[in-house]
């Protein structure tokens, strides 16, 4: 088991090296600081600028501006995405003569990929064209990514302005500073680094081959490569195969699967750490960094742990080994074994823990105790997060434990310096409000219809577990599926669809709302009578308000889930 917990660690540890070195070099990114790679990128910056009009990128925007100007810009993209995809029969590079998507299908994929969901009711391999791949999927992962970091910038701004919040930047410059000196150079540098390690890159549809036992075998090819990269850089999950990372083609070596891991991590975990920098207070970022380090760690001892214990019922039946050299045991259903367990439990928490989606191994096989985590990570959305949002997510459970604990001992509930009053509280509250409520009324009502029941793979407890993990996915920006859902139906696709949108721009704008009021307010000096918010100890309370608030929503429909499973379980009740 040693060799078990020293990948883990080594995995961890690197996420945290990583995230410091990072989070500087984004620090100097968003307060337009000089830094070594000024020369290759203002003229690339400058371009774009250009095209677009230098008026729209130098204009200041308050939270109205900044927000409005975020969701038209979305709203054109998605539109082109949903084109590209129903029309793709009539466009260029389909080698395949793939149709185009059914409608339904078309718009629940556009409005996936556009908020960074990527939750996929398709097949890749099987559905989309080369250039749909490249032009509706690989494209929207870049965009995505950077409007959810740009809000939380604009966010941070909002803690630190002095004009009245006047000025939170401006949404088209600091996309376009995020894509092209963050997400496009490492997504070069990285889709390289694939292709070494043999991920396809190709404009070939397939390639025919005639395997040893005899017969012939054609295996799909296209852009994996870059599509691989920024997938799992931008917390993005989609995969241009069915099965995701599992694929060989994917992810073909334990250095990729290492790789892949510290993408999913490296800018959710370096946004606290830029977080610091831009307020000048690092005790604040550590303590953040600490309590969602804390909450990641946590959850995946509880997803490998029973993952690695195995199912009680079949080691009694002898099925699973403890002798096996080769594998001490364990549940190894669903997973490839050039992962084996401990890989495919990392992977399962870091790609819920920071919304990422991309998957190595099938969480529907998990273990009832082991897929909750994967669950709950969703539900919290908070434990480092996607881009931007996680971290967002997690500064409302602060504002709402700072102002519980400023009532309790009788401080004044601030925030940096920013009052925190009624209007921020009801803010925070709707934004909070709603992920609970895109999970739990959906799954309810998809238990108790027909055309919801009806795409079930599994009864019972599972198969009520494969429907709350969808909505989980869709509400978290997450993407990816638990299986044995057969998600591609009107329902699901619509459900989904509307479950992703109110889930993602809502709680955004609201916000927004909380920093154009912050920002309008001064920011008062630190005294006798101020709740600090950078020590351990309010870290704890931080830590408790979130379980709390999270136990009381989610607890009810889990342990009608997985906890109810376990149980069942453990008396040889199986689903």
């Amino acid at each position: 088991m040693s060799h078990i917990w020293l990948q883990i660690i080594i995995t961890l540890v690197a996420t945290l090296v990583l995230s410091i070195v990072v989070g500087r070099y984004l620090a100097k990114v968003v307060t337009d600081q000089k830094t070594v790679f000024d020369r290759v990128f203002d003229p690339i910056d400058n371009l774009t600028y250009r095209l677009i009009g230098k008026q729209a990128c130098s204009q200041p925007m308050n939270w109205k501006r900044y927000t409005i100007n975020m969701l038209a810009t979305n709203l054109v993209m998605a539109i082109v995405i949903y084109l590209v995809l129903v029309f793709q029969n009539f466009l260029p590079l389909n080698p395949q003569n793939f149709a185009g998507m059914e409608p339904i299908q078309a718009f629940n994929t556009a409005i996936s990929f556009i908020t960074n969901t990527n939750w996929q009711s398709y097949g890749g391999e099987s559905t989309l064209s080369n250039f749909s791949q490249m032009a509706a999927i690989t494209f929207p992962m870049f965009t995505s990514a950077a409007t959810g970091f740009v809000v939380a910038i604009a966010f941070i701004r909002a803690l630190l302005v002095k004009d009245g919040g006047a000025n939170l930047g401006n949404f088209y410059r600091d996309m376009i500073r995020f894509t092209t000196r963050v997400l496009l150079p490492i997504v070069l540098l990285l889709s390289i680094f694939l292709i070494w390690q043999g991920v396809p890159q190709t404009l070939d549809a397939s390639v025919a081959l005639s395997p040893i036992q005899g017969g012939h075998q054609t295996l799909t090819l296209g852009p994996v490569a870059a599509q691989e990269a920024i997938e799992n850089l931008g917390t993005n999950g989609g995969g241009f195969f069915n099965v995701n990372a599992a694929h060989p083609f994917q992810n073909p070596t334990p250095l990729t699967n290492f790789v892949l891991l510290l993408l999913m991590a490296s800018l959710p975990a370096a946004l606290v750490v830029m977080f610091g920098c831009m307020i000048k207070n690092h005790r604040q970022s550590a303590v953040i960094y600490g309590v969602m380090g804390l909450m990641l760690v946590g959850f995946l001892i509880l997803c490998v742990i029973p993952e690695q214990a195995g199912t009680p019922l079949l080691q009694q039946l002898g099925i699973e080994t403890h002798a096996s050299a080769l594998q001490p045991g364990g549940n190894m259903e669903g997973k490839e074994v050039r992962f084996a367990i401990s890989q495919s439990s990392l992977y399962a928490a870091y790609t819920t823990a920071f919304t990422t989606g991309s998957i190595n191994s099938m969480h529907d096989s998990f273990t009832p105790m082991g897929g909750l985590p994967t669950l709950v990570q969703m539900m919290l959305q908070c434990v480092f997060g996607g881009k931007g949002v996680g971290f967002l997510n997690f500064l409302i459970y602060g504002l709402i434990g700072v102002f519980v604990a400023g009532l309790m001992v009788g401080r004044t509930p601030e925030f940096l310096g920013k009052k925190i009053e009624k209007r921020e509280i009801i803010l925070v509250s709707l934004a909070l409000l709603i992920h609970p409520l895109v999970i739990l009324a959906p799954s309810a009502w998809s238990m108790v219809m027909p055309y919801g029941v009806s795409s079930l793979g599994n009864a019972g407890a599972h198969g009520y577990s494969e429907v709350l993990y969808a909505f989980a996915s869709a509400a978290a920006n997450n993407g990816s599926a638990f299986g044995g859902l057969n998600a591609n139906t009107p329902w699901y696709n619509s459900a989904i669809a509307v479950a992703i949108l109110i889930g993602r721009y809502p709680p955004i704008i609201f916000l927004m709302a909380v920093a154009g009021s912050l920002a309008a307010k001064p920011t008062i000096k630190a005294s006798v009578g101020t709740l600090r918010t950078d020590t351990p100890l309010f870290g704890a309370w931080w830590l408790a308000t979130i379980m709390i608030v999270g136990a009381l929503t989610f607890l009810p429909a889990l342990v009608l889930g997985p906890i109810a499973e376990f149980f069942a379980m453990n008396k040889h009740l199986l689903f």
